[in-house]
């Protein structure tokens, strides 16, 4: 391992944003140096209200299109180790450790770990179970697709993240108006969607399950069930995500199917999001990606279990050896783990949440974060971008988690939130 920086290792982050601070403080825990790679020169859409703390760094690179350039800054840092931040780092991320000879997922499946389709594709060709899908390009071609298929059929960004832009649509005029909607718009990266993907919708419970990975060898850290509601005109809308225990007897099949997933993308080196549908036929992907989850789902995994994706990914990359000691082992909830997204049904500016007191006194109540504030513009929410709170549960119980996720929802409606004189609803 070469030391570089003042005799700590030097890992490369690409695009390390706010929203993966988490991962940040991990490595600078362990005695590393970071060097912050930003991919492209503009802020993504999705990125611009929580930017990236500089004191964190000992560099930051901006690739502005010259990629020897950027390869060279890159490697007077000798780095042990690139590192892919948020969603839109992935490819980059890939191209650098590649270029620098460092452990890496390489470049040939890139575009899969992103593109939607191409990534369902690969599973196929895997021969693995997977969603029937068009890429989009066409209203009448896809209006022909929805009704041959017959049923509910997804509409979504090709290569964007969250449920942003997701569309559920029972009828092919439905499809067509959600493809109008996104085929010319950019994706939450700021990038222009060219078209969507239209997949079958996949019935059953949708889990989210994570993992890291080293020379191939991959570990299962944690998998959550999603909860979800129809709200605010979207069909299948998730409100809450639920740790699972690994001893639950639909962990193993996720898991099977998971790593199979995770060869069939090439996925090797690093952390893996993905979500999972598990049908009545059995488990079939939503989508993967090639970093760790979001929306603080390792900080709530390593409260119930003791640690998460955060320190198995430092594992992987400074500490392979400790990594293939202890890969495999099952993981463990201590305490169970609950984080429930409040869904607004109202639109204005805010004046008051009238209840949060309830939601404070809840036996596993553990935190609460505020994304809109009194005096802001409140959003209905339709996605994962829209929340305005967001609590979070933790209990040695499982059930008193559950029962308290169903007070929430019990609280959570148009009375819970308090509009002033500008409203308009």
């Amino acid at each position: 391992m070469t030391a570089a920086i003042d005799g700590r290792p030097c890992i490369v982050m690409v695009d390390a944003w706010a929203a993966v601070r988490s991962l940040v403080l991990k490595f600078l825990e362990q005695g590393s140096a970071i060097v912050r790679v930003q991919s492209t020169r503009e802020v993504p859409y999705v990125y611009r209200a929580a930017p990236y703390v500089p004191e964190d760094f000992v560099a930051d690179i901006v690739h502005d299109g010259d990629l020897e350039a950027t390869v060279a800054a890159v490697k007077a840092f000798a780095p042990v180790a690139v590192v892919a931040g948020g969603e839109s780092g992935v490819e980059f991320a890939d191209l650098l450790a590649e270029r620098l000879g460092l452990p890496g997922n390489g470049t040939a499946l890139s575009a899969a770990r992103r593109d939607k389709h191409l990534m369902v594709e690969a599973v196929r060709a895997a021969g693995l179970r997977a969603a029937r899908q068009l890429r989009a390009t066409d209203a009448d071609e896809l209006a022909a697709w929805h009704r041959e298929l017959g049923g509910r059929v997804v509409v979504k960004p090709p290569r964007s993240a969250g449920s942003q832009g997701v569309f559920f649509c029972d009828t092919p005029e439905e499809s067509v108006a959600a493809f109008r909607s996104l085929a010319d718009a950019d994706d939450v990266f700021s990038q222009p969607n060219k078209g969507a993907v239209a997949q079958e919708y996949l019935p059953g419970t949708e889990y989210m399950v994570n993992t890291v990975s080293r020379d191939g060898r991959h570990h299962l850290c944690d998998v959550w069930r999603t909860g979800r509601l129809t709200a605010n005109g979207v069909v299948d809308l998730c409100d809450a995500l639920s740790l699972t225990d690994s001893a639950s007897r639909v962990v193993e099949p996720l898991r099977d199917y998971a790593f199979q997933v995770l060869d069939a993308l090439g996925i090797r080196h690093g952390p893996a999001h993905l979500e999972i549908r598990m049908t009545p036929q059995g488990p079939c992907l939503v989508e993967v990606g090639a970093r760790i989850a979001g929306g603080g789902i390792p900080a709530c995994a390593g409260l119930g279990i003791g640690e998460s994706q955060l320190e198995w990914t430092v594992d992987a990359y400074l500490r392979p050896e400790r990594f293939h000691a202890r890969a495999g082992t099952p993981y463990r909830v201590r305490r169970y783990s609950a984080i429930f997204g409040m869904v607004s049904p109202v639109e204005g500016v805010l004046s008051e949440y009238r209840g949060i007191e309830e939601i404070e006194r809840l036996e596993s109540f553990h935190s609460l974060s505020t994304l809109v504030k009194p005096g802001q513009r409140i959003r209905r929410t339709v996605d994962d971008l829209t929340y305005p709170l967001i609590v979070t549960l933790l209990h040695d119980l499982e059930e008193v988690v559950q029962r308290d996720l169903n007070t929430i929802r019990h609280l959570d409606g148009e009375a819970f939130y308090g509009l002033d004189g500008r409203a308009d609803s």
